[in-house]
Protein backbone atom coordinates (compact mmCIF):
# COMPACT_ATOMS: atom_id res chain seq x y z
CA UNK A 1 0.00 0.00 0.00
CA UNK A 2 1.30 3.44 -0.90
CA UNK A 3 1.10 6.33 1.55
CA UNK A 4 0.22 8.70 -1.28
CA UNK A 5 -3.56 8.87 -1.69
CA UNK A 6 -4.15 6.66 1.38
CA UNK A 7 -6.73 7.62 4.00
CA UNK A 8 -5.11 7.74 7.43
CA UNK A 9 -6.43 8.04 10.98
CA UNK A 10 -3.89 8.88 13.69
CA UNK A 11 -4.93 8.65 17.35
CA UNK A 12 -3.07 10.86 19.79
CA UNK A 13 -2.41 12.92 16.71
CA UNK A 14 -2.27 16.33 18.37
CA UNK A 15 1.27 16.00 19.73
CA UNK A 16 4.34 13.81 20.09
CA UNK A 17 4.69 10.67 17.97
CA UNK A 18 1.16 11.00 16.58
CA UNK A 19 1.78 14.54 15.36
CA UNK A 20 5.00 13.41 13.66
CA UNK A 21 3.14 10.62 11.87
CA UNK A 22 0.39 13.00 10.77
CA UNK A 23 2.92 15.51 9.40
CA UNK A 24 4.94 12.87 7.57
CA UNK A 25 1.97 11.13 5.99
CA UNK A 26 0.28 14.39 4.94
CA UNK A 27 3.56 15.54 3.36
CA UNK A 28 3.59 12.35 1.27
CA UNK A 29 0.11 12.96 -0.10
CA UNK A 30 -2.13 11.05 2.31
CA UNK A 31 -5.46 12.33 3.54
CA UNK A 32 -5.20 12.49 7.34
CA UNK A 33 -7.69 12.71 10.18
CA UNK A 34 -6.45 13.30 13.73
CA UNK A 35 -8.17 11.79 16.77
CA UNK A 36 -7.31 13.36 20.13
CA UNK A 37 -8.87 14.89 23.22
CA UNK A 38 -6.70 18.02 22.93
CA UNK A 39 -8.90 20.18 20.71
CA UNK A 40 -6.60 23.22 20.80
CA UNK A 41 -3.47 21.45 19.56
CA UNK A 42 -5.45 19.10 17.33
CA UNK A 43 -7.19 21.85 15.41
CA UNK A 44 -3.95 23.85 15.13
CA UNK A 45 -2.01 20.92 13.66
CA UNK A 46 -4.84 19.98 11.32
CA UNK A 47 -4.89 23.52 9.94
CA UNK A 48 -1.11 23.49 9.57
CA UNK A 49 -0.88 20.26 7.55
CA UNK A 50 -4.21 20.32 5.72
CA UNK A 51 -5.80 17.54 7.78
CA UNK A 52 -9.05 17.12 9.69
CA UNK A 53 -9.39 16.95 13.47
CA UNK A 54 -12.03 15.10 15.47
CA UNK A 55 -12.25 15.17 19.27
CA UNK A 56 -12.26 11.50 20.28
CA UNK A 57 -11.86 9.55 23.51
CA UNK A 58 -10.30 6.26 22.42
CA UNK A 59 -11.62 4.43 25.49
CA UNK A 60 -15.24 5.19 24.59
CA UNK A 61 -16.93 3.08 21.92
CA UNK A 62 -19.51 5.65 20.76
CA UNK A 63 -16.86 8.40 20.69
CA UNK A 64 -14.61 6.33 18.42
CA UNK A 65 -17.57 5.33 16.24
CA UNK A 66 -18.49 8.99 15.77
CA UNK A 67 -14.86 9.80 14.94
CA UNK A 68 -14.76 7.03 12.35
CA UNK A 69 -17.97 8.30 10.77
CA UNK A 70 -16.47 11.80 10.55
CA UNK A 71 -13.24 10.40 9.07
CA UNK A 72 -15.14 8.46 6.43
CA UNK A 73 -17.18 11.54 5.57
CA UNK A 74 -13.96 13.52 5.12
CA UNK A 75 -11.88 10.89 3.27
CA UNK A 76 -14.39 8.41 1.85
CA UNK A 77 -12.68 5.45 3.52
CA UNK A 78 -9.98 4.54 6.05
CA UNK A 79 -7.02 2.54 4.79
CA UNK A 80 -4.44 3.14 7.56
CA UNK A 81 -4.74 3.47 11.34
CA UNK A 82 -1.79 4.52 13.50
CA UNK A 83 -2.58 4.31 17.22
CA UNK A 84 -0.39 6.71 19.21
CA UNK A 85 -2.77 7.75 21.99
CA UNK A 86 -1.32 6.87 25.38
CA UNK A 87 -0.23 8.02 28.80
CA UNK A 88 2.57 7.16 31.24
CA UNK A 89 2.74 7.33 35.00
CA UNK A 90 5.25 6.19 37.60
CA UNK A 91 4.17 4.22 40.68
CA UNK A 92 5.62 1.19 42.45
CA UNK A 93 3.52 -1.83 43.37
CA UNK A 94 4.11 -0.79 46.97
CA UNK A 95 5.46 2.72 47.51
CA UNK A 96 5.93 5.12 50.37
CA UNK A 97 2.21 5.84 50.49
CA UNK A 98 1.14 2.21 50.29
CA UNK A 99 0.01 -0.08 47.46
CA UNK A 100 -0.27 1.06 43.85
CA UNK A 101 -3.52 2.95 43.30
CA UNK A 102 -5.85 0.57 41.47
CA UNK A 103 -7.71 3.37 39.69
CA UNK A 104 -4.44 4.66 38.22
CA UNK A 105 -3.48 1.16 37.04
CA UNK A 106 -6.88 0.69 35.40
CA UNK A 107 -6.70 4.12 33.73
CA UNK A 108 -3.33 3.38 32.12
CA UNK A 109 -4.52 -0.03 30.87
CA UNK A 110 -7.77 1.53 29.65
CA UNK A 111 -6.13 4.26 27.58
CA UNK A 112 -3.01 2.48 26.31
CA UNK A 113 -4.32 -1.03 25.70
CA UNK A 114 -8.12 -0.99 25.67
CA UNK A 115 -8.13 2.30 23.75
CA UNK A 116 -5.84 0.86 21.07
CA UNK A 117 -7.95 -2.27 20.74
CA UNK A 118 -11.20 -0.28 20.71
CA UNK A 119 -10.03 1.89 17.83
CA UNK A 120 -8.45 -1.03 16.00
CA UNK A 121 -11.58 -3.23 16.13
CA UNK A 122 -13.89 -0.48 14.87
CA UNK A 123 -11.56 0.75 12.13
CA UNK A 124 -10.87 -2.83 10.99
CA UNK A 125 -14.60 -3.38 10.54
CA UNK A 126 -14.68 -0.39 8.18
CA UNK A 127 -11.51 -1.47 6.36
CA UNK A 128 -13.04 -4.87 5.64
CA UNK A 129 -15.44 -3.14 3.22
CA UNK A 130 -12.64 -1.40 1.27
CA UNK A 131 -11.93 -2.44 -2.31
CA UNK A 132 -8.71 -4.48 -2.14
CA UNK A 133 -5.51 -3.26 -3.77
CA UNK A 134 -3.47 -6.35 -4.62
CA UNK A 135 -5.52 -8.14 -1.98
CA UNK A 136 -4.84 -5.55 0.72
CA UNK A 137 -7.61 -3.54 2.39
CA UNK A 138 -5.83 -1.81 5.27
CA UNK A 139 -2.94 -1.48 7.69
CA UNK A 140 -3.18 -1.16 11.48
CA UNK A 141 -0.15 0.07 13.46
CA UNK A 142 -0.17 0.15 17.26
CA UNK A 143 2.38 1.74 19.58
CA UNK A 144 4.00 -0.56 22.12
CA UNK A 145 7.21 0.32 24.01
CA UNK A 146 10.49 -1.27 25.02
CA UNK A 147 8.93 -1.13 28.50
CA UNK A 148 6.95 -4.18 27.38
CA UNK A 149 10.25 -6.09 27.54
CA UNK A 150 12.48 -3.99 29.83
CA UNK A 151 10.07 -2.33 32.24
CA UNK A 152 11.66 -0.22 34.95
CA UNK A 153 10.82 0.45 38.58
CA UNK A 154 7.53 2.29 38.80
CA UNK A 155 6.42 1.09 35.34
CA UNK A 156 4.29 -1.90 36.28
CA UNK A 157 1.09 -0.41 34.86
CA UNK A 158 2.73 1.15 31.80
CA UNK A 159 4.74 -1.99 31.00
CA UNK A 160 1.64 -4.16 31.38
CA UNK A 161 -0.31 -1.95 29.00
CA UNK A 162 2.43 -2.07 26.37
CA UNK A 163 3.00 -5.79 26.81
CA UNK A 164 -0.68 -6.17 25.97
CA UNK A 165 -0.08 -4.36 22.68
CA UNK A 166 2.77 -6.76 21.91
CA UNK A 167 0.67 -9.78 22.84
CA UNK A 168 -2.28 -8.93 20.62
CA UNK A 169 -0.26 -8.10 17.48
CA UNK A 170 0.13 -11.60 16.04
CA UNK A 171 -3.34 -12.93 16.89
CA UNK A 172 -4.93 -9.76 15.51
CA UNK A 173 -2.93 -10.18 12.29
CA UNK A 174 -4.16 -13.76 12.07
CA UNK A 175 -7.75 -12.72 12.79
CA UNK A 176 -7.72 -10.10 10.04
CA UNK A 177 -5.76 -12.00 7.39
CA UNK A 178 -8.91 -13.13 5.60
CA UNK A 179 -9.95 -9.48 5.22
CA UNK A 180 -6.56 -8.46 3.79
CA UNK A 181 -5.71 -6.24 6.78
CA UNK A 182 -2.18 -6.20 8.20
CA UNK A 183 -1.35 -5.53 11.86
CA UNK A 184 2.04 -4.43 13.23
CA UNK A 185 3.34 -2.60 16.28
CA UNK A 186 6.29 -0.31 16.92
CA UNK A 187 8.08 -0.52 20.27
CA UNK A 188 9.92 2.81 20.63
CA UNK A 189 12.70 3.39 23.10
CA UNK A 190 13.43 6.77 24.66
CA UNK A 191 12.03 9.43 22.35
CA UNK A 192 12.04 13.20 22.50
CA UNK A 193 8.35 13.87 23.03
CA UNK A 194 6.47 16.35 25.23
CA UNK A 195 5.95 13.55 27.76
CA UNK A 196 9.73 13.09 28.16
CA UNK A 197 10.74 16.71 27.71
CA UNK A 198 8.81 17.55 30.85
CA UNK A 199 11.34 15.56 32.89
CA UNK A 200 14.09 18.14 32.32
CA UNK A 201 17.35 18.25 30.37
CA UNK A 202 19.47 16.44 32.98
CA UNK A 203 17.21 13.40 33.03
CA UNK A 204 17.03 13.33 29.23
CA UNK A 205 20.81 13.37 28.96
CA UNK A 206 21.06 10.60 31.55
CA UNK A 207 18.68 8.42 29.55
CA UNK A 208 20.55 9.10 26.32
CA UNK A 209 23.86 8.05 27.93
CA UNK A 210 22.66 4.43 28.11
CA UNK A 211 21.79 4.21 24.41
CA UNK A 212 24.54 2.34 22.49
CA UNK A 213 24.20 4.11 19.13
CA UNK A 214 23.24 6.68 18.13
CA UNK A 215 23.78 8.11 21.59
CA UNK A 216 20.76 10.40 21.67
CA UNK A 217 17.03 10.33 22.15
CA UNK A 218 14.90 9.08 19.30
CA UNK A 219 13.29 11.67 17.06
CA UNK A 220 9.54 11.54 16.43
CA UNK A 221 10.16 11.77 12.69
CA UNK A 222 12.09 8.49 12.91
CA UNK A 223 9.04 6.83 14.42
CA UNK A 224 6.97 8.29 11.57
CA UNK A 225 9.45 6.97 9.02
CA UNK A 226 9.11 3.44 10.39
CA UNK A 227 5.32 3.71 10.37
CA UNK A 228 5.55 4.75 6.73
CA UNK A 229 7.77 1.78 5.91
CA UNK A 230 5.31 -0.61 7.54
CA UNK A 231 2.49 0.80 5.43
CA UNK A 232 4.43 0.43 2.20
CA UNK A 233 6.04 -2.98 2.86
CA UNK A 234 3.15 -5.32 2.16
CA UNK A 235 4.91 -8.47 3.42
CA UNK A 236 5.40 -7.03 6.90
CA UNK A 237 2.64 -8.39 9.12
CA UNK A 238 2.15 -9.61 12.69
CA UNK A 239 5.44 -8.06 13.78
CA UNK A 240 6.57 -5.89 16.71
CA UNK A 241 9.58 -3.76 15.77
CA UNK A 242 11.85 -2.22 18.40
CA UNK A 243 13.04 1.28 17.53
CA UNK A 244 15.54 2.06 20.25
CA UNK A 245 19.16 2.49 19.12
CA UNK A 246 19.95 -0.98 20.58
CA UNK A 247 18.92 0.16 24.06
CA UNK A 248 18.23 -2.59 26.58
CA UNK A 249 17.11 -0.97 29.80
CA UNK A 250 18.96 -2.05 32.93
Amino acid sequence: MQIKDSAVVVTGGASGLGAAVARAFAAKGAAVVLFDRDTLRGNALAAEIGAQFVAVDVTDGPSVAQGIAAAKAAMGRISVLVNCAGIASGAKVVGREGPHDLTLFQRIIDINLVGSFNTMRLVAAEMAANDPIEGERGVLINTASIAAFDGQKGQTAYAASKAGIVGMTLPAARDLAAQGIRVCAIAPGVFSTPMLEGLGQDIQEGLAADIPFPKRLGRPEEFAALAGFIVECSYLNGEVIRLDGALRMR
